[in-house]
């Protein structure tokens, strides 16, 4: 159990840092309530799901090619930035009750998914993270306890989704408009220039 917990406590540190997926989701929050929130984070985790199995069959290889890399670079780019623009240009139109969202929950999910499935960055960290956690979990336990603590490092990242839903949904009951405009512009403006960093990446890339 204490071997499982810690890979719970490696999920919950693995999303806490900021990044586009926590922006996204603290926008989300402001903008439709907690389940939009949540369920946006639910996506992401999804994409990081299936990061996990990619690695685990060694899809590193894969990723080695640099036009590969650059399409992802760029992919990236185009989905971060798209997402800041649609945030700020929505800014101001942030709804006092939650409950008239016109916003599906499968579409809160498909952003939450395809945001995190875009973002070359996850890739690299799934690789470098979950591919040197493979290496050592294989040598000392079989497949059943790499499936147990790879769902451990996944609940971790639902309890950071939780948490991140509650937060983000409460920011909108005690601050005032104005606050919360100003953090979803900041959340906006923080998606469009981590795809600009994207945006260099695959120049540099297309460099060299």
């Amino acid at each position: 159990m204490g071997v499982f917990l810690s890979y719970v406590l490696l999920g919950l540190s693995l999303a806490a840092p900021i990044g586009p997926i926590n922006a996204g989701q603290l926008d989300k929050g402001i903008k439709k309530g907690f389940w939009h929130a949540w369920i946006f984070g639910c996506g992401a985790i999804l994409a990081d799901a299936v990061y996990l199995v990619l690695v685990y069959y060694g899809v590193s290889r894969f990723l080695d090619n640099s036009f590969i890399q650059t399409f992802l670079w760029l992919f990236g780019f185009f989905v971060l930035t798209y997402t800041g623009i649609e945030s700020l240009s929505s800014a101001g139109k942030i709804e006092v009750n939650a409950r008239n969202a016109k916003e599906s929950h499968f579409s809160s999910f498909a952003s939450g998914f395809i945001m995190a499935l875009s973002n070359p960055l996850s890739i690299l960290f799934w690789l470098g993270i979950y591919g040197s956690i493979l290496a050592n979990t294989t040598t000392k336990y079989d497949f059943h306890h790499i499936i147990l603590y790879s769902s451990g490092i996944l609940l971790g990242l639902l309890a950071w989704d939780t948490t991140m839903a509650i937060i983000s949904s409460s920011f909108r009951r005690f601050l005032s408009k104005p606050i919360l405009i100003g953090i979803s512009v900041i959340s906006g403006l923080s998606l469009i220039g981590i795809g600009i960093y994207f945006a260099i990446q695959a120049a540099k890339a297309l460099i060299t």
